[in-house]
């Protein structure tokens, strides 16, 4: 069975073409939390597109008062999968930080972001 683009009913699609597909589900996905993040952003810190990729991001911490970090700045890369909410996000800090769940190349070593990764978790 052939699937054609309902638009022009002309154009013929790859036989793998899913309307559903898991980089459509992704995007969907991004582009729901980004807007999330818009309308009701979270104290001391912001994430967000670098430049027009949705699946990769920069995210920025301000050190919360009264903490180690207290005036520190720290950048982070998001990177998402294509198959994103059913794989976990990628996550590494750009900024240099001492970190007990954080290793010198400021790769994330957290659960949550292996494998008791969860769809329902968000950015």
């Amino acid at each position: 069975l052939k699937q054609f683009c309902l638009r022009c009913c002309r154009q013929q699609l790859p036989a793998d073409f899913a309307y559903n597909s898991k980089p459509g589900m992704a995007l969907k996905r991004i582009q729901k939390e980004l807007q999330d993040l818009g309308s009701d952003p979270p104290a001391n810190c912001s994430a967000g597109p670098t430049g027009d990729d949705l699946f990769n991001w920069q995210a920025t911490i301000m050190g919360p008062p009264d903490s180690a970090y207290t005036g520190g700045v720290f950048f982070l890369n998001i990177n998402f999968p294509s198959d994103y909410p059913f794989k976990p996000p990628k996550v590494h800090f750009t900024t240099k930080i001492y970190h007990c769940n954080v290793n010198a190349n400021g790769a994330i070593c957290l659960d949550i972001l292996k494998d008791q990764w969860s769809p329902a978790l968000t950015i």
